[in-house]
């Protein structure tokens, strides 16, 4: 259906960013009709987080929901829950969800960076407006710049040292090894907990990077996220690492072909390298950056 048309249209050229944000949208009708069939309670909401809160969703990546409820759930609410997700379930939905109130959200988020991240990217779907509002209040206030910074920093490094702190791995991870993609998430997250806005312009009009920079980095995104698609596409499934398996068939439809001196799989991966090693160099500077700003040493 609208996932073969969108994938027709990303193999005709259509823009990495673009399939992204479409496919988003499509799973968004998907989740509002079914949500209108099976609304667990009267006051509650139908939010995405993480990638698909950002608006951004991979074709084969998980669509990660929150049913916001106003209330601890009743045995009542607790089976309209479970025929919600049957749902989901039935039309193929691999969702990864969470039930909770505000106040849950509030804990789970001061317990664990990685919740306070998915909410921190949230966006309503469906439900309570009131409700959702209340939450972005509360976590607005909860949310200290500093310590977030500080959390992600750590969380990146423990995140390298699991890659070798390497971007030439032979099979690297575009994902989560040293200069993929959760390198430049991690620069969008601390910018939006600052309240500096998530988008590359909102760091430039910040001056933590010049206008090159700025456009460096949503080059080097595109390439990543353009390698990903056509990754998730050739596996079928969901996977992240550039496997050998793929390296040949990824170059081919880039339009590499074998040289004399070099095949064209090596070719691909060089050039994610450059990409890989470029991303790294400008997520320093940007922590670095960033320290700066929220947390300056005494002199």
């Amino acid at each position: 259906g609208g996932r073969d048309v969108l994938r027709a249209k990303f193999a005709s050229g259509s823009a990495p960013g673009r399939l992204l944000r479409e496919h988003a949208r499509l799973i968004d009708r998907t989740l509002r009709e079914i949500w209108r069939i099976a609304a667990p309670a009267a006051e509650a909401a139908l939010v995405a987080t993480g990638g698909y809160g950002r608006g951004e969703l991979f074709p084969f990546s998980d669509v990660d929901l929150l049913v916001l409820l106003a209330h601890d759930p009743s045995s009542e609410d607790r089976a309209r829950l479970e025929r919600l997700v049957g749902l989901l379930w039935d039309i193929g939905l691999e969702a990864g969800h969470s039930v909770r109130t505000v106040e849950a959200c509030l804990q789970a988020a001061h317990a664990d960076v990685t919740v306070e991240t998915a909410l921190l990217e949230a966006r309503r779907l469906a439900g309570s407006a009131a409700l959702y509002r209340r939450l972005g209040a509360a976590m607005r206030r909860a949310l200290d710049p500093i310590a977030f910074l500080k959390a992600k920093r750590l969380e990146q490094e423990q995140r390298h040292a699991k890659h070798q702190d390497t971007p030439y791995s032979l099979e690297p991870n575009l994902k989560e090894a040293p200069g993929g993609l959760r390198d430049l998430q991690a620069i969008r997250w601390i910018a939006r907990a600052s309240g500096i806005g998530h988008r590359w312009v909102n760091l430039e009009r910040k001056g933590l990077i010049v206008h090159g920079e700025a456009l460096q980095l949503a080059q080097h995104e595109a390439t990543l996220q353009d390698l990903r698609i056509r990754l998730h596409y050739l596996a079928g499934r969901r996977e992240d690492r550039i496997v050998f398996d793929y390296q040949t068939a990824l170059a081919a439809q880039y339009g590499m072909r074998d040289g004399a001196v070099r095949r064209a799989g090596e070719r691909l991966m060089q050039r994610y390298y450059r990409t890989a090693k470029a991303i790294t160099q400008l997520n320093t500077i940007l922590m670095q950056n960033f320290e700066a700003l929220l947390a300056p040493r005494p002199d």
